[in-house]
């Protein structure tokens, strides 16, 4: 065996390793400031969802490296030893899911100290006591809750308290639930009266789940009715936006002509014929635009959103020419599309259309082709020679002992590492 040369080949792939780690610094920052600028926005839900397209990374690995770009902006001791190449992505990445800028330093001499698996191991125990603490005080908290509730001297009654948050969070969803109901009927009985205060509702909306809670039941309606979005849109409108009419919600809100389009898509309609005077002559039945079979048909089809880098699994029928505009609605004249690209289309300016190959075409808003695999980019000479004269000429002074941990190869003891690093630990 000639061990020299293995020495050698195991010397450049240190050395190598370096120079990518210090590329992997600059390639976050890069990820950080297209995400603050908003670059991804451009039909794509995320800037995940835009790594994962253009560049090929896999959703989760595109995740953890906007969040570690973002973490690294708070984080500059880390950030600036990744750019040097003295720690790994590796390492960096599992220090950013507990480091602060008060523990930053202690954990940069972790992973200036240790192995990639120490780091992990350290991590893994701080974050065990971090959900100690948090355990500690939810318990805190539990132990805290108080409800005092007494007479005042003038015969009304008093309420002060103090619950936990989730217990709090039900409350004020009861609360809000309550005053809505109360108040719509109120507003029913009275529609000229002065509406009561926020406090005032507060208190009567409390009073009526006294009462239900003793007569069992708030009843808002029936969920189905409830939780339906109303739109009245005049037909002329519907085939083409820029006609004059009206497209409002059911409380007389005005929304854009692109909106109705979008909700009449894949909704029921209801056909009203009107007078002139605006009086309704004729109530049509109610119709679904897209039948349950042909619904079934276009998710086994498409098999989740169909914008370029999407592939959400449950969707909206988007038809590709609208049926207000004579559009059939047929599997052909359909596509998967995910209520975010849904809304892309019909208001943000993207367009879609069917190719006569039966695929889809998606267009930016300035007429420029959305592809559905971007383009990949040409690397012009030896990309390794590139990197390293790229880093000469910053001044990184990179070699095979950069990334060498301070290890010595003594039994790590994670219990005492946590007690002497973490500053809650006892």
């Amino acid at each position: 065996m000639d061990t020299r040369s293995l020495d050698r080949l195991g010397d450049e792939i240190a050395e190598l390793s370096a120079h990518l780690d210090a590329a992997t610094a600059r390639l976050l920052d890069l990820i950080r400031e297209f995400d603050a600028r908003g670059g991804w926005n451009t039909g794509f839900r995320s800037c995940a969802a835009w790594l994962s397209w253009r560049v090929g990374l896999a959703p989760g690995a595109a995740r953890e490296h906007v969040r570690v770009a973002h973490a690294l902006g708070t984080l500059p001791r880390l950030a600036q030893a990744l750019a040097r190449g003295e720690l790994s992505y590796a390492k960096v990445r599992a220090l950013t899911r507990v480091a602060t800028p008060e523990t930053e330093e202690r954990l940069l001499a972790v992973g200036r100290a240790g192995t990639a698996e120490h780091v992990e191991r350290i991590v893994r125990g701080w974050r065990r006591v971090d959900r100690q603490a948090e355990a500690r005080e939810s318990a805190r908290q539990h132990a805290s809750r108080a409800l005092h509730v007494y007479p005042d001297a003038d015969g009304t009654v008093i309420l002060r308290g103090r619950l936990t948050p989730d217990v709090g969070a039900l409350l004020m969803q009861a609360l809000a639930a309550a005053r809505e109901t109360l108040y719509q009927q109120d507003r029913a009985k009275e529609p000229e009266g002065d509406p009561p205060t926020m406090v005032q509702q507060q208190a009567d909306a409390l009073a009526l789940l006294a009462e239900t809670a003793l007569h069992h039941g708030i009843d808002p309606g029936a969920p189905g009715e409830r939780y339906q979005v109303v739109v009245h849109v005049d037909a002329d409108v519907l085939a083409d936006a820029d006609q004059p009419g009206q497209s409002v919600l059911e409380d007389g809100a005005r929304v854009p002509a692109g909106t109705s389009q979008r909700l009449a898509c894949d909704a029921s309609r209801v056909v009203m014929r009107h007078a002139p005077d605006g009086q309704v002559v004729e109530v049509g039945a109610r119709t679904r635009t897209i039948p349950p079979a042909l619904r079934r048909a276009l998710h086994h089809r498409d098999r989740g959103c169909r914008f370029p880098g999407c592939g959400i699994r449950f969707g909206q029928g988007h038809h590709i020419r609208h049926w207000a505009q004579g559009g059939p609605t047929t599997l052909s004249n359909l596509a998967l599309l995910c209520r975010r690209h849904h809304r892309a289309v019909h208001e943000e300016g993207y367009q879609l259309d069917r190719q006569s190959n039966g695929e889809l075409r998606f267009r930016r808003p300035d007429g420029r082709p959305l592809p559905e695999v971007p383009p990949p980019r040409q690397v012009r000479g030896d990309p390794v020679k590139i990197l390293r004269a790229q880093h000469d000429a910053e001044g990184l002074v990179l070699n095979a002992r950069t990334t060498t941990p301070g290890w010595l190869g003594e039994r790590l003891n994670v219990g005492w590492a946590i007690d002497v690093l973490h500053p809650l630990a006892r």
